[in-house]
């Protein structure tokens, strides 16, 4: 086996080991929380040697940081010109969604650091505040021109933001909705992308 060739397989085996901390850490953060997992917590979920997070990431914190580094919403691909303010909310809450179901355990976790304000919120900030700075700018267009309603951008931020990231992540209502006649026992993303965009575009008073 050449230099190259071997160099490329210990390469590919650090960066499985890396992800399988990851993949566990995310899933042990968004179950117990961070101040609730330890570091041989995450080593045992992932099938490694303690000392790896160590090793590759100087520790539980760098663990948790490393979880948001790479993440970008596909949103933000997305291109909102702000001409139809109405259809860039649209194609906002959509691809906010597609985010929240494709990442419900990092959702969890963004959940439970602003409820307990912890000190890694900073780190956050970075990273979701280009997300609701997108959504200020088209609420804003929307109300200059006539196409949304609303007294308070400041209120209406936190009620579409608690809307979109709160909703739909737990299922401690499922035993009381389950009985409702009729009720769809599993929605399709599609509803739920179409169940959302309604309630939030109604509370919006659109012309």
């Amino acid at each position: 086996m050449n230099r190259k060739r071997e160099g490329m397989m210990k390469q590919e085996a650090k960066e499985d080991v890396k992800q399988k901390i990851l993949d566990g850490a995310k899933h042990l953060f968004a179950r117990k929380g961070f101040e609730g997992t330890t570091v041989r917590q995450i080593c045992d979920e992932a099938g490694v040697a303690l000392a790896l997070v160590s090793y590759h990431f100087g520790g539980k914190e760098n663990v948790f940081y490393a979880l948001f580094d790479s993440l970008e919403p596909g949103l933000l691909k997305e291109t909102y010109d702000l001409t139809d303010p109405e259809s860039d909310f649209r194609k906002f809450i959509l691809e906010f969604v597609r985010f929240r179901m494709s990442e419900p355990e990092l959702i969890n976790i963004l959940q439970q650091e602003v409820m307990m304000q912890s000190p890694r919120l900073e780190k956050l900030q970075e990273v979701m505040f280009p997300v609701w700075l997108l959504l200020r700018n088209i609420l804003q267009a929307g109300k200059e021109q006539g196409q949304f309603q609303f007294e308070s951008l400041k209120h209406t931020m936190y009620v579409v933001v608690g809307t979109l990231v709160y909703s739909r992540t737990s299922s401690f209502l499922e035993p009381l909705l389950e009985s409702i006649p009729g009720a769809s026992t599993k929605e399709s993303f599609e509803e739920v992308v179409a169940y959302t965009t309604q309630y939030i575009l109604n509370g919006l008073q659109r012309k």
